[in-house]
């Protein structure tokens, strides 16, 4: 019988990673929001952080607090020595075929912001079905993304896609206020999102074996 892959999902940490308890696992995911504004302190303290982990696999999605990943990529993927940062990529891991895209919809002023509609919708045509895990920051409209107002801010063009592929795992972030797991037609969705709404790091990582 075939060992089952841990993976050990994060997002949403903010500059809090000291206060993280992180369990072991086989693949380490951060779903994006390493930092607060994505500078270079916070990304090289981000690595250094990483370095400090025993994961053999480690992999990072930007998100829209993490300005610099968009603004120079190239002096991001410099920093960034302890993981594989992956931005509208594929890579096979442990057997895994896994998919990282950071895009969202338009979130005032911050990083990776797309209008709703066909340019998201672009975006997600370029997913290479089929996955075993997806992840992206944002997640789909209705799952998972809910706001301390009440209100669903997933994409309505991130959701379709993902039905139509049926990953086995969803991973993502950016709503604080809804983490969590929940199973739906096929597919465990995850809100992996460390950090509540006052960006306090109370949220347990989330294991999934595969």
């Amino acid at each position: 019988m075939n060992r089952k892959i841990r993976i050990v999902a994060i997002s949403d940490t903010h500059s809090r990673h000291q206060r993280i308890n992180v369990p072991d696992g086989d693949i380490l995911i951060h779903a994006g929001d390493a930092t607060m504004a994505g500078g270079v302190a916070e990304i090289v303290a981000f690595d250094h952080w990483l370095g400090t982990l025993p994961h053999p696999v480690k992999l990072f999605c930007a998100g829209n607090h993490d300005l610099l990943f968009e603004r120079n990529p190239a002096l991001a993927a410099r920093l960034i020595t302890n993981a594989t940062w992956l931005q509208d990529e594929l890579i096979e891991a442990l057997g895994l075929r896994l998919y990282f895209s950071p895009w969202q919809p338009r979130f005032f002023d911050w990083a990776f912001n797309l209008d709703r509609g066909a340019a998201l919708r672009a975006k997600w045509d370029r997913i290479p079905w089929p996955l075993d895990v997806l992840v992206t920051h944002g997640p789909p409209m209705g799952i998972l993304d809910v706001n301390d107002r009440g209100e669903h801010c997933g994409c309505e063009e991130l959701r379709p896609a993902v039905e139509r592929g049926k990953p086995r795992v969803h991973i993502f972030g950016h709503i604080h206020e809804s983490y969590g797991t929940m199973d739906y037609d096929g597919v465990r969705y995850v809100n992996a999102c460390v950090c509540d709404g006052s960006y306090r790091p109370v949220n347990p990582p989330v294991v999934i074996d595969l």
